[in-house]
């Protein structure tokens, strides 16, 4: 995941540079693999300055050229610079892009040098918008201001500001820190254990109000298990168009591209804050309801990328009145109902979903989007209603338009905080120091968890729902541990070993040690096959299956190749000597120890005596 360091710090106030941040990071347990710097302009206008066009002729040689003498503030006099533009002429204040200057068209780069141009020499280049990448005009040169100076840079007259974006590689329990909100709590609680307290700057929506009371459109939640919460509102006679520069300079900085400000808007949310938003267009919305519910099984549904893809009756689905599938909920939007230019009102929707219900619809049909990673580690349930005000405040911002009707929310069964009890000693011995019982409380009062009892063994905290992951105490104390340090925990002088006999795996490791010496000792290579193999090897014919003993096959399998755990070596080994006579090395002696898997369809699989059905037996093969 890229994180912009410019917007990190639209939500908390830092002095770390860059590097010193993506080391904070990684000490918090959100490793920063790279730290690069992003440019606004490519190249960073460097080698271009403000010039003064003192003198204009024509090129004696060409009936469009024209020879210029510019100022370029240098102290050095003025140089001498071939023009094509129509549109110069003396007294003019030009940006110039100075010999040996770099300049950039897409991919391709170019330098400028020193030149002749018709008979005459050149040294620079009066520039275009296009030519450096401040605009797309390429009518004539760009003339500005007389009263800048000459010599400044041209990054300076814009107002150039580099941003650094830093990747960082998120646990899959992380998913409250895919976002940079996230990332800013995390960073806001190593600062407050660190001494430099910096309250987080939460985006303030107390602004968000009703425009009118009619005009919303409904909702109906069908399947309240797959969807706990819905929340969405409804904005007319907005106006779609390009987003302001802020926005896309932030988008552009983490990799994404601009659209158009409405879905900037919810990509903005999403990275911002870590919600992921839909918006649909209410022309596509039939009746103005929305509803949220399984279609039957193989409904066709054309998805944004215009694939055809037959639905599961599994799949959870954002629904028309008249029950025609608009959205593969928390996955991937529809073509026909998304936003484009033409659109002038919209429902924005801002939902909490089943983490395994998406995770589940998006493997179906081999789908992996920004919404469906966050949706299937969890996203926070008590967020909906904020992302929602906030993204709306947004649009009337950007966009125009009137909130019509209340915000609807369908939150049947409200997620409460988690509840632990942490006893100091429990952590004590778990992080192997003991850490002041008052900075234990500290630190977790900086992660925002409430502290509801304390007592000199114990304290009671409730676990913000945005951490999924935090629900014992001992996620409770690695918590506390990554704010705290794992480097200020010291390494004991000391050793505490124990002896026990050997087991009956000890012994068997032995053995197969033994065997595996002395097979290598005669010639022989050990080889390792996957234990994953096709289903085909085990047909009606096998000798390997009978009543009691089928192949253990995998509910979701990656190909046809690996859709069943083998019940035999032998099949891999013969693809291994396959693969290696085609390459003529037919001269081969080989080994292998592995487990072999069947499955009894006789015996009833319970929660009691989940593996009854099941067998794995350890094997040896060798193959010459």
């Amino acid at each position: 995941m890229n994180i912009s360091y410019n917007w990190l710090k639209r939500y908390i106030d830092f002095n770390l540079s860059p590097e010193e941040l993506s080391a904070v990071l990684t000490s918090v347990g959100l490793e920063t693999g790279s730290v690069e710097e992003v440019e606004s302009v490519k190249g960073g206008l460097r080698g271009i300055v403000i010039g003064k066009v003192l003198t204009c002729e024509e090129h004696p040689n060409s009936d469009h050229l024209h020879i210029t003498t510019v100022d370029l503030g240098d102290g050095n006099g003025p140089v001498q610079i071939v023009c094509g533009a129509p549109n110069v002429a003396a007294g003019q204040t030009v940006v110039v892009a100075t010999v040996g200057t770099v300049l950039y068209d897409g991919d391709k780069e170019f330098q400028i040098k020193k030149s002749k141009i018709r008979g005459v020499e050149s040294f620079g280049m009066i520039c275009a918008e296009d030519e450096i990448g401040v605009g797309t005009s390429h009518d004539g040169i760009i003339v500005l201001d007389s009263e800048v100076a000459p010599g400044t840079p041209a990054s300076e007259y814009y107002g150039l500001t580099s941003d650094y974006v830093l990747e960082v590689d998120l646990t899959p329990n992380r998913a409250d820190a895919a976002s940079h909100f996230g990332v800013a709590r995390d960073l806001a609680a190593w600062l407050a254990c660190h001494a430099v307290e910096s309250p987080l700057k939460r985006p303030d929506v107390s602004g968000y109000a009703s425009d009118c009371s009619e005009g919303g459109i409904t909702v109906e939640v069908a399947d309240t298990a797959a969807c706990p919460r819905y929340s969405g509102v409804t904005i007319r006679n907005i106006k779609v168009a390009e987003s302001p520069e802020w926005l896309k300079k932030l988008l552009i900085s983490i990799g994404q591209r601009p659209i158009n400000n409405i879905v900037d808007i919810t990509n903005f949310i999403l990275f911002g804050m870590g919600q992921p938003l839909h918006c649909f267009d209410l022309n596509h919305v039939g009746g103005e309801k929305i509803v949220v519910t399984p279609c039957a099984d193989q409904t066709p549904f054309v998805t944004l990328d215009g694939v055809e893809r037959k639905l599961s009756s599994a799949d959870l689905m954002i629904c028309d009145s008249e029950k025609r599938p608009m959205c593969l909920a928390g996955v991937y939007g529809g073509l026909n109902s998304g936003v484009t230019d033409q659109t002038t009102s919209i429902f924005l929707e801002s939902a909490y979903f089943n983490p395994t219900s998406i995770r589940k619809s998006a493997r179906r049909h081999g789908l992996n989007t920004d919404a469906s990673f966050r949706y299937e580690r969890g996203t926070d349930p008590n967020a909906t209603v904020y992302c929602l005000k906030l993204a709306a405040l947004l649009v009337k911002e950007l966009a125009g338009g009137e909130i019509c009707g209340d915000i609807i929310d369908i939150y049947p069964n409200p997620v409460k905080p988690f509840p632990v009890e942490l006893k100091y000693d429990y952590a004590a011995s778990l992080i192997g120091k003991h850490i002041p019982n008052n900075q234990v409380n500290s630190i977790a009062r900086s992660l925002e968890m409430e502290i509801t009892a304390v007592t000199d063994e114990s304290v009671s905290l409730l676990v913000p729902t945005y951490r999924v992951d935090v629900q014992r105490p001992c996620d409770v104390v690695e918590d506390i541990l990554r704010i705290y340090g794992y480097n200020n925990i010291e390494i004991s002088s000391e050793l505490h070993a124990s002896l026990s006999a050997k087991t009956e795996t000890d012994l068997s490791n032995q053995l197969r040690e033994l065997i595996s010496n002395q097979l290598t000792a005669c010639g022989f290579n050990e080889i390792l096959n996957n234990s994953l193999t096709a289903a085909s090897y085990y047909g009606e014919n096998s000798e390997l299956t009978d009543a009691s003993h089928q192949p253990v096959s995998l509910l979701n399998p990656l190909s046809n190749d690996l859709s069943v755990m083998r019940m035999d070596m032998l099949f891999g080994g013969l693809e291994t000597i396959e693969h290696n006579a085609n390459r003529k090395l037919p001269d081969l002696m080989l080994y292998e120890f592995g487990n072999v898997y069947s499955v009894d369809p006789s015996v009833e699989y319970t929660q009691e005596k989940p593996v009854a059905a099941f067998t794995e037996t350890e094997k040896l093969a060798i193959w010459l």
